[in-house]
């Protein structure tokens, strides 16, 4: 390294542009008079003492009279190790803007674009990992072999996951031993598809599927606009394509995380007048305060205005689920729920009175 340019690596390590001069000329000098110290390193006379008592203050030379005052650098050990504590310093903090500037924090921000799909996908994985109720995934089975432990550990704390895994036309689906304890059930779509998770509703991470030409990521930290990425999932992603896991029950009890789902499955046996009772966590819409209540089912209503739609309480429409607590009968909704008393965010059906047949 040339002279200059240590001087000035130096001085970005804290010394000032005099203090720089002089050490870098007392180890080039040994031990050195403060006439000859001054001579050599071009500092004025005057100052030359205040910068040898400074160095020596900072711990980076030696200085003792001998007839005049003598100076020489300081045993290196403790400024080598400032100087590396500063590069360590230096580099955790370019890497900290390197990784600021790939994963921006969604605190403030509802959105963000983003330049890499690995970052869509460790910001996915960190979302994963603080989950509580719900995961919806769409993926390829790469993707799913750098989530798995996250998808895992959420799955073993009672994370409702549902996998959409995506393959190439000609490529045979994972088999279903693949899911085994990180979902609760997995449908196979034979065409690429973009990157989505959707985490409690909440949280999104999106990206186009590889072969596109526009190549971006989305994290979005906001309801509103995740209920716009879930009816994309719902509809391109999940409710066309064929299931190849499932750890669903056929008896009690069965979770559900989506209300269309549940109202779809009872349906007939609500119109039989079989007797089911549930169970139901979410919020009061009007207040927003968490909520958690059991009871029976008095009736179900659902609506598209689609006529001959398949499964059209799946897809749009009012789905709604009465239930009778004993002390009232309130009215349940799914997620964005505007006009029943509760959005739900976890229903299980308690009991039946035979076993629910699955639409799909």
């Amino acid at each position: 390294m040339e002279t200059e340019t240590f001087v000035d690596v130096l001085e970005e390590a804290g010394l000032s542009p005099y203090e720089a001069q002089v050490y870098v000329t007392l180890l080039d000098l040994g031990t050195a008079s403060a006439t000859e110290i001054a001579d050599e390193s071009g500092i004025p006379g005057p100052r030359i003492y205040d910068v040898l008592r400074s160095l020596a203050d900072r711990g980076y030379a030696e200085t003792y009279e001998q007839g005049t005052l003598q100076a020489r650098a300081h045993d290196p050990t403790d400024v080598l190790e400032d100087l590396r504590e500063r590069a360590s310093q230096f580099e955790a903090a370019a890497a900290e803007v390197e990784t600021r500037w790939e994963q921006p924090e969604l605190k403030s921000n509802k959105a963000s674009i983003v330049k890499r799909f690995q970052t869509v996908v460790d910001r996915a994985e960190q979302f994963i990992r603080g989950s509580e109720n719900q995961v919806h995934l769409s993926a390829t089975p790469a993707d799913i072999d750098q989530l798995e432990d996250a998808l895992q550990e959420a799955h073993d704390r009672g994370v409702a996951i549902h996998i959409s895994v995506h393959t190439e036309a000609d490529e045979a689906p994972p088999s279903a031993e693949r899911f085994e304890g990180i979902c609760k059930e997995v449908r196979h779509r034979r065409l690429p598809a973009p990157f989505v998770a959707l985490i409690d509703r909440q949280k999104t991470c999106f990206s186009h599927h590889p072969e596109t030409i526009d190549q971006y990521g989305v994290l979005v930290n906001d309801q509103t606009h995740s209920y716009v990425f879930h009816w994309y999932f719902m509809t391109c992603l999940w409710e066309h394509c064929e299931t190849i896991y499932s750890e669903r029950n056929t008896s009690p009890p069965i979770e559900y995380v989506d209300i269309r789902r549940l109202v779809g499955d009872i349906g007939p046996l609500v119109e039989a007048g079989d007797s089911l009772a549930v169970s139901v966590e979410g919020h009061n819409v009007q207040t927003g305060q968490p909520v958690s209540v059991t009871g029976t089912v008095t009736g179900t209503e659902h609506a598209t205005g689609i006529s001959g739609a398949e499964m059209p309480y799946r897809v749009a429409g009012q789905a709604t689920l009465y239930v009778d607590t004993g002390e009232e009968e309130l009215s349940v909704g799914g997620w964005g729920a505007v006009i029943e008393d509760i959005e739900a965010t976890r229903i299980v059906l308690e009991a039946a009175d035979r076993p629910v047949e699955f639409d799909r």
